[in-house]
């Protein structure tokens, strides 16, 4: 689904579109246009009775019905028939043009003395006060009648004065023909007089239309059309349990976010919404509500609050002081009130938001002891101790010891379930207690240096770790497992060299443990992490890891350095890693820890993609896919995207893909000052995000893309997307025809492929480097420097590498004067590309062998160019199709629709090239840097901006920068409709 930029309904709009209540506004449509009618709208309030009443009327076939609306108030002495007068009030034009001749209307008279101009005289008054009503209410249906058809809309009924409920019993009773009554009516608010009277009516029984809450579903879409934005499903889940799904409450929370965050960041901050100030409105509404319920209820329902959401009544009625009657009596109150509503048997706040206006409205004094109660009868009853429970109460009570023991024990019981989040969170909130102390201090610490890892809360436990070891005088062995676990949420917080220094420091002080340090030896060998340690050194750890292992006799250790063993051997492209990988996949010690298995699925997946073994990766991403389904592993869930999104790119499936890019990690897109809170993931969707836009252009953003990768990963010291990203810019800078910096960029990656020992990762930096000195009639300096990648590579399977090799040798032959050997050499670089199903490297050997061919003059050479155009418009690649356009016109191949050329002029519709040239010149572009940007001539882009100005309407390019601002950045790539007005 393409992202469309958020930008908030302000004060007083709502969505625009009418949300989860198709067949309830059918029903309400279907009875207004059958007269007579009477229908019921009923449910809580909030759940948006008055806009589904507004939205029937809104569709053009009752767009025209004559309507007449009167409001029910909440008053504490409400005026007799107040909303009919009201309603009868709004008549006056109509009476105007056609005054009523029946003279028993003119009882309304003396009522409504703004229209009894157009009404007939009074009647004589009545002695008796029974016949003036029933002649009022004669009247009135008279008056109804006359101005019939009509449709009376009476609001919240509920709150009407009993001489409009004797009305409205009279008509029913005597109804006219062509008069349909439409009420809405707050369900839970007791009994209604007229529902008798409604069920009994000559013209049929009164139709009911319940409304019930939104489903999650239906809160996802009425949140994107109040933000104008997609919302992720963390959001719109977060939302649902923070409302309940009554549209009245969303569209309360939705207005107060923009008080505390940009725009642009709500849908993606699902956190924002948990420490979200209740909305004014809403907590005068509610307030309201919990002040007309009684002391003792009020008394009652506060201690509730306090119990959670969800309050157990035997546990109320020990916490409140108050029998099983009063409690019960106490829930049914506020239950009729909208406070709480019944659920799985019990009471349940409405939602979380009434359930904070109530609890934030006990006293701080009170709230503290009554926390305190509810802890002493939890630890009362029978079963399970509830620590997690125990915990939060003890924690809101001020009693910290008895909170730290059991938030440690709340911690144990998530870590034995594998929820490694709710374990981090009761372990920092102990620490940060400032209770435990001494060995209680480590040992909790040791904990959340496990769970934070797989938790993600290692932006908080860092420091705390951190403080530990500087200021704690710990034996080594827990100086050790706590080095080890910091440095492991380094990594994780995407600072690879720290993390990774810190692990060293810890081998020293674990000798001791063998299972933990073959665990720490096992992360040391990790090839991808740091920038300066080579290759040999990883491998010296992997055997060191490997004696641990040995040494610890625990299995789940030797498994994962064989996992390691395995990557080490894979990303260089050694054949022998398969054979180990082919034989954990089989081993029961592998498959029977879910997590470890689905990690290293994943990692070996990624180095599959590394080095071009494309089917070995599909088969490692769909086997771990499956693992974490199956494990419930959430923390890996943004890994399993980024890695299908590398899969389908590597593949050739490119459609959707760079909206599907935007939504993966977007912190990294603006990180705070100075930090890095980056996982190695976040680097990774980043270079694969700047290498698609490498592609599909503008080139501008892709270098900015890519110059971002290489700074940040460069301060973070993480290799793999280092030498890649500077690989992936020297190529962009080369094709647009920098060919020093692309030069400068591929040397600079090689310093790096030097340093690591992995030439598999190289091979790509040897032959944009082989190219950009090719570009300046230099290739012969890069000879040496093609010999010894060759001699690096030796026999490895890594299909990347190998094209790359075989694609630099053809440069320097063809570049030595051998046309033909050249051609052969590209030839077989095609080929091995195309056998490891690498569509897109494929078309550019296509590309590149084309262009050759043409400039030989062989006949071939134009098809092959066309096919290379053909796969890139397949793949969207706009930024390569611009390019080989230009070369095919060089040469005089034809280029074939629809890239030629001469489109039909669509109108008021802008074609796709004419979208991405407004975009630039609307963002200060010139002519002539657009022109470099999309490989265009100047005078081409001068007819794009020309046809842009006349199709939108725009007199010149500030009226167009103007208009481009208003419309929504997810404007079709294909067609985009714009006009003035």
């Amino acid at each position: 689904m393409p992202f469309r930029p958020p930008h908030v309904a302000s004060a007083g709009a709502r969505s625009a579109v009418l949300v989860g209540r198709r067949a309830e506004l059918a029903t309400l449509r279907a009875a207004v246009a059958a007269p007579p009618s009477l229908v019921l709208v009923e449910g809580e309030a909030g759940i948006g009775k008055s806009r589904l009443v507004a939205e029937a009327f809104a569709a053009p076939d009752l767009a025209g019905t004559r309507r007449l609306v009167g409001q029910c108030e909440l008053l504490q002495e409400p005026l007799p028939l107040s909303p009919l007068l009201d309603a009868f009030r709004l008549a006056g034009p109509d009476l105007a043009l056609s005054p009523p001749s029946n003279p028993v209307i003119g009882a309304l008279a003396a009522l409504l003395p703004e229209i009894a101009e157009h009404l007939p005289a009074p009647p004589p008054a009545l002695a008796d006060q029974m016949a003036e009503r029933h002649r009022v209410f004669r009247a009135a249906v008279a008056l109804l009648d006359h101005l019939s058809p009509l449709v009376l809309v009476l609001e919240d009924v509920h709150w009407a004065d009993g001489g409009t409920q004797d009305f409205l019993a009279f008509l029913a009773a005597y109804q006219p023909t062509e008069l349909s009554v439409v009420l809405t009516v707050r369900s839970g608010a007791g009994p209604l007089p007229i529902r008798e009277a409604f069920a009994r009516a000559p013209a049929g029984p009164a139709r009911s239309i319940s409304l019930a809450p939104l489903s999650l579903p239906e809160v996802a879409q009425f949140a994107s059309g109040i933000l104008r934005a997609d919302v992720p499903a963390a959001f719109a889940t977060s939302l649902y349990e923070k409302t309940g799904g009554i549209p009245f409450v969303v569209e309360e929370v939705l207005r107060t976010l923009p008080e505390h965050l940009p725009a642009g960041e709500i849908p993606g901050r699902p956190d924002a919404l948990a420490d979200l100030a209740v909305p004014t409105v809403l907590r005068d509404v509610l307030l309201q509500r919990l002040a007309a319920l009684d002391h003792e209820a009020q008394e009652i329902l506060r201690a509730a609050a306090v119990i959670g959401m969800t309050p157990d009544e035997k546990i109320l009625a020990e916490v409140a002081g108050h029998g099983p009657a009063e409690v019960a009596a106490a829930l049914a109150q506020a239950q009729a009130a909208g406070l709480l509503h019944e659920h799985d048997g019990g009471c349940r706040f409405r939602h979380r938001l009434a359930w904070q206006i109530v609890y934030e409205s006990v006293a701080t004094p009170s709230r503290r002891w009554l926390h305190l109660k509810t802890a002493r009868a939890l630890q009362a009853t029978a079963g399970p101790r509830p620590v997690a429970r125990l915990a939060h109460h003890f924690r809101l009570a001020g009693s910290a010891v008895e909170f730290v023991t059991n938030a440690e024990a709340a911690a144990d019981t998530a870590l034995a379930h594998g929820n490694d989040a709710t374990a981090a969170r009761f372990l920092l909130q102990a620490l940060q207690s400032g209770e435990p102390a001494g060995e209680v201090r480590v040992r909790l610490a040791v904990k959340l240096g496990k769970a934070a890892v797989d938790g993600l809360a290692h932006t908080q436990a860092v420091p705390i770790l951190e403080r530990l070891l500087a200021t704690e005088p710990l034996p080594a062995h827990l100086r050790g497992e706590l080095r080890f676990a910091l440095g492991r949420l380094l990594r994780q917080h995407g600072e690879a060299r720290a993390g990774y220094l810190q692990i060293e420091d810890a081998v020293h002080d674990l000798a001791d443990r063998p299972g933990l340090l073959g665990r720490a030896l096992a992360v040391l060998a990790a090839p991808d992490t740091v920038v300066d340690r080579h290759f040999s050194q990883h491998a010296v750890r992997c055997d060191q890891a490997e004696e641990a292992a040995r040494r610890s006799g625990e299995r789940d250790v030797h498994v994962a350095v064989r996992i390691t063993r395995a990557s080490l051997l894979l990303e260089q492209g050694d054949p022998a890693s398969w054979r180990l990988i082919d034989d954990l996949l089989r081993d029961d010690a592998l498959r029977s820890v879910p997590r470890e298995h689905a990690r290293a699925c994943l990692n070996w997946a990624q180095a599959a993609l590394h080095i071009g073994q494309l089917r070995r990766a599909e088969a490692l991403l769909d086997e771990g896919r499956r693992t974490v389904h199956q494990a419930e592993y959430l923390r890996v869930a943004e890994v399993v995207e980024f890695l299908t999104a590398a899969v389908d790119h590597a593949a050739g499936r490119w459609q959707g893909l760079a909206e599907r890019l935007h939504g993966l990690h977007p912190a990294l897109e603006s990180p705070p000052q100075g930090t890095l809170h980056f996982a190695a993931a976040s680097f990774d969707t980043q270079l694969l995000r700047g290498t698609v836009l490498a592609a599909t252009g503008p080139a501008r953003e892709a270098t900015a893309s890519l110059e971002d990768v290489i700074a940040l990963a460069g301060r973070a010291g993480a290799v793999w997307p280092l030498i890649s990203a500077r690989a992936t810019l020297s190529r962009l800078l080369l094709t647009s025809g920098d060919a020093g910096g692309a030069a400068s960029t591929a040397t600079a990656a090689l310093v790096d492929v030097r340093a690591k020992g992995n030439w598999v990762w190289g091979a790509e930096s040897v032959l944009c480097l082989v190219d950009a000195l090719d570009a300046t009639g230099r290739a012969d300096e890069a000879s040496s420097l093609v010999d010894e990648l060759a001699g690096r590579l030796a026999d490895a399977d890594a299909p990347i590498a190998r094209a790359a090799l075989l694609s630099a040798r053809a440069v320097l032959l063809r570049a030595q004067g051998s046309q033909r050997q050249a051609e052969r050499v590209l030839e077989a670089a095609r080929d091995r590309l195309a056998e490891a199903g690498l569509r897109y490297q494929e078309a550019t050997v296509v590309e590149r062998l084309g262009r050759w061919r043409c400039e030989r003059g062989a006949a071939d050479g134009g098809r092959m160019l066309q096919d290379a155009l053909r796969a890139y418009g397949g793949f969207g690649a706009d930024h390569d199709v611009a390019r080989i356009c230009r070369v095919m016109r060089n040469n005089g191949v034809p280029i074939p629709y629809p890239w030629r050329g001469g489109r039909p002029s669509h109108g008021q519709v802008l074609s796709s090239r004419e979208h991405e040239v407004a975009l630039l010149a609307a963002d200060g572009r010139t002519n002539q840097e657009i022109a470099g940007d999309l490989f265009l001539s100047r005078r081409t882009v001068e007819s794009h901006v020309a046809s842009v100005l006349r199709k939108l309407g725009c007199r010149s390019r500030k009226e167009l920068q103007a208009m481009m601002r208003r419309l929504p950045a997810d404007l079709g790539q294909d067609v985009v409709r714009l006009g003035r007005g």
